[in-house]
């Protein structure tokens, strides 16, 4: 694998990647770190992500991306129940830990990623303040970053510096060991997250899974590939190493921003991306005048994965970039299930597509029958192209998922006659009020078209006697005067009247995930606690 990797305006040759990942992976092999093993890497987006990500892959072992939003108990967590051998961190990241106790698991920092040797520019870089890149390499020494501003780390010994590590090693020439993948952990939106652990896949997977992965995102010869969605979440990880696979041009991009992302594609001549439905939306909010200014044209393929995307959204967006937009179904422990196109997606607004190749989906209700075509229940899903997994520490939500062979992640839909998937909601988030189900994404759907409504979310709070009772969380749109009277009976003539939220509350702003996604169980949390049960 020899990707020319693209950062912050800068160009990295692939043979001089390829000689620092190799560089790397023998650095952690002298550190014994072999088959199974597993390297936690708490990085932001980056050339040092991915470098890490294919040295840990080189050496059979598994990578374990951390989201650097996490606490100190949260890292914590991650670090004991993926048996981490090591952990890598961006040095202001480490930092910011306190309390972490770094003599469990070897650990080494990492100085920001501002400059970038043996690189050609191609973009003159943002402006930096005077002197910081040498204040990064000095701290780069020390492994660690203590401004006047942060001093958690002073009372205690800094970690080495992972660069100075590696470039201090030999380049031990290694064959290639199977890969194992990434140890991700669930964002834990419904409890505790747990780490996904992967038997060792078979050659015959790893070749399967690799056409799975050209398949959903397009891969292709001389590809130049975009991705800004963070990469310690599994799609933007494993589209960024299916991109290396192909020797791809990759822009990385250290955070998204909808007009750069149309520079970048203008001016790179960009053919693929990775983009999730929240950026489509906001790609969709730039003034007409901005949208206007960039050539698009040479998009050929955006890869679309995480959550579904609003029918009215996905159109939007055809209508403006063309027949490129490709949304696929899949879960990390899954892998990819399902794929829909662009014409496909007129057609059936609001699915999530047909099986892929060598997919058994079937539909069961609670019992485990298998249910008609057109009839609703949990979607079960046996994909051969991935191995058998389990959650680390946690076998028995393992074998929860299980019924028959297939497996589901909880999500509730149907299949038409046509084949084609729908997904109605996660059974997590259903809502059963006065022995009714009810499922809130069919809600969010309708409120989303609202005029005035900028973004909401419903969910399920205690009710003494319905037992649960909808709420709609609402973030209103610049200047719009909405009120619980003017939703409602904007709800009340679409929708059922059990479907009606009897609360909704106001937020100027919604608590997200970096990706943008509403952090649901935040908003959900305060309403169910001191209750005698929570969902």
């Amino acid at each position: 694998m020899k990707p020319t990797v693209v950062f912050q305006g800068r160009v990295e040759e692939p043979e001089v990647f390829f000689e620092r990942y190799q560089r790397a992976a023998s650095a952690l092999h002298a550190l014994g770190v072999g088959d199974g093993d597993v390297v936690a890497l708490m990085l932001r987006n980056g050339p040092m992500m991915l470098e890490l990500m294919l040295a840990t892959r080189w050496i059979g072992a598994l990578w374990c991306p951390i989201n650097w939003h996490l606490k100190t108990d949260e890292v914590r967590q991650i670090l004991a129940d993926s048996g981490a051998r090591v952990f890598i961190a961006h040095a202001d990241l480490l930092a910011g830990l306190d309390g972490l106790d770094l003599q469990t698991v070897r650990t080494f920092g990492v100085a920001p990623e501002g400059g970038m040797p043996n690189r050609t520019p191609v973009d003159a870089p943002a402006a930096t303040a005077a002197g910081t890149a040498a204040d990064a390499r000095l701290d780069a020494e020390r492994g660690v970053l203590l401004r006047d501003a942060d001093r958690s780390l002073a009372d205690r010994s800094p970690p080495p510096c992972w660069e100075a590590f590696r470039d201090a090693e030999p380049r031990a020439p290694m064959e290639p060991r199977p890969p194992r993948g990434a140890m991700f952990f669930t964002s834990g939106t419904t409890g505790r997250p747990k780490g996904i652990r992967r038997d060792p896949a078979t050659p015959e997977q790893v070749a399967h899974a690799r056409q799975v992965l050209r398949h959903v995102s397009g891969f292709e010869p001389g590809m130049r590939a975009l991705v800004s969605a963070p990469l310690y979440h599994s799609a933007p990880n494993s589209y960024s190493i299916g991109a290396s696979m192909e020797n791809a041009t990759l822009y990385i991009e250290p955070r998204f921003d909808a007009e750069a992302t149309l520079h970048l594609i203008e001016r790179h001549r960009i053919t693929h991306a990775y983009l999730v439905p929240t950026m489509f939306v906001r790609l969709l909010r730039l003034p007409d005048l901005v949208r206007a200014r960039y050539d698009i044209g040479s998009i050929r393929f955006v890869a679309s994965t995480g959550s579904p995307c609003a029918p009215q959204v996905k159109r939007a967006m055809i209508e403006w970039w063309g027949p490129v937009i490709h949304e696929a179904y899949g879960a990390s422990e899954l892998g990819y299930m399902t794929r829909l196109d662009s014409a496909e997606a007129l057609r059936k607004p609001g699915s999530a597509g047909r099986a892929l190749p060598g997919v058994l989906l079937k539909i069961l209700d609670n019992a485990g029958r298998e249910l008609p075509r057109g009839k609703a229940g949990l979607i079960y899903i046996g994909q051969p192209a991935y191995s058998d997994f389990t959650y680390a520490g946690n076998t028995e939500a393992r074998r929860r998922m299980e019924r028959d062979g297939l497996l589901t992640m909880g999500d509730v839909g149907y299949v038409d006659e046509d084949g084609f998937l729908f997904i109605v909601d996660r059974s997590a988030d259903m809502v059963i009020s006065g022995g009714v189900n009810i499922y809130p994404a069919e809600i969010e759907a309708v409120l989303q078209l609202m005029p005035g409504v900028a973004d909401c979310a419903v969910f399920g709070i205690p009710d003494a006697e319905f037992g649960e009772a909808l709420l709609a969380a609402v973030q209103p749109a610049a200047g719009a005067g909405l009120d619980l009277e003017s939703v409602r009976a904007y709800l009340t003539a679409r929708l059922a009247g059990f479907k009606v939220p009897a609360h909704v509350v106001f937020h100027a702003e919604m608590p997200r995930e970096d990706t943008g996604k509403i952090f649901k169980r935040k908003l959900r949390e305060p309403y169910w606690q001191g209750a005698n049960r929570r969902i």
